[in-house]
């Protein structure tokens, strides 16, 4: 195995909204590909419980988006006046501009786990959501050995989730988790984000001496 092209894959693999190419297509047995390394991940108790839904109708995409443009715009506008960290403000810059073009983005992947949490005897969170976003992870690294770009977005909260769920015509036993655009990349400088020492992170055996 090579170590190096792993460390830089693992180490390179960012939330990309702006370098999305919104005029490449993006091919269906690529997905596939993709979709076939991310059910790899571990899975809790062997259960195998995610599901995929890829979006690449135009019609779709074009609704899916006007609802995530509507709720994100709004939580961008109450919160970005407060914002006064500039990486921050860059962040949430990019999100803006992602909820303007996301009915322009070739594919949209909304991963799903079968099984509701408000079900009787449903597993605990941790257990639930446990599989799929290792899973995610697998699938956007794939994207990026693949030149594509991605980035985690998350919903399908409160009501928008039913509002979701009508368009991609799920049905109630499937929950969605997130949806992910996917395109490939105008270019592939990408490098390392700025991150604290994980010495001054890390505690060893107890938390406190």
């Amino acid at each position: 195995m090579d170590i190096a092209a792993t460390d830089q894959l693992l180490s390179t693999t960012r939330a990309v909204r702006r370098r999305l190419d919104l005029g490449r297509p993006v091919e269906r047995d690529v997905i596939l590909e993709c979709l076939r390394l991310a059910v790899q991940a571990p899975t809790g108790g062997n259960k195998q419980a995610w599901r995929w839904l890829v979006v690449d109708d135009p019609e779709v995409r074009a609704k899916v988006a006007d609802i995530y443009a509507g709720q994100t715009l709004a939580v961008i506008d109450r919160r970005y006046p407060h914002i006064k960290d500039p990486q921050t403000r860059r962040v949430y810059d990019s999100a803006r501009y992602l909820a303007t073009v996301l009915a322009q983005v070739p594919v949209l992947i909304v991963p799903c786990v079968q099984g509701r949490l408000d079900e009787p005897n449903a597993t605990h969170p941790a257990a639930f959501y446990g599989s799929i976003f290792p899973a995610i992870w697998n699938l956007q690294l794939a994207l990026r050995s693949r030149r594509m770009g991605s980035v985690l977005t998350t919903p399908f909260v409160g009501d928008d989730e039913r509002r979701y769920t009508e368009v991609l015509r799920l049905p109630d036993t499937m929950t969605p988790v997130a949806l992910l655009p996917v395109a490939y990349t105008i270019g592939d400088e990408f490098k390392p984000a700025e991150r604290p020492p994980v010495e001054t992170i890390t505690r060893w055996n107890r938390w406190t001496d």
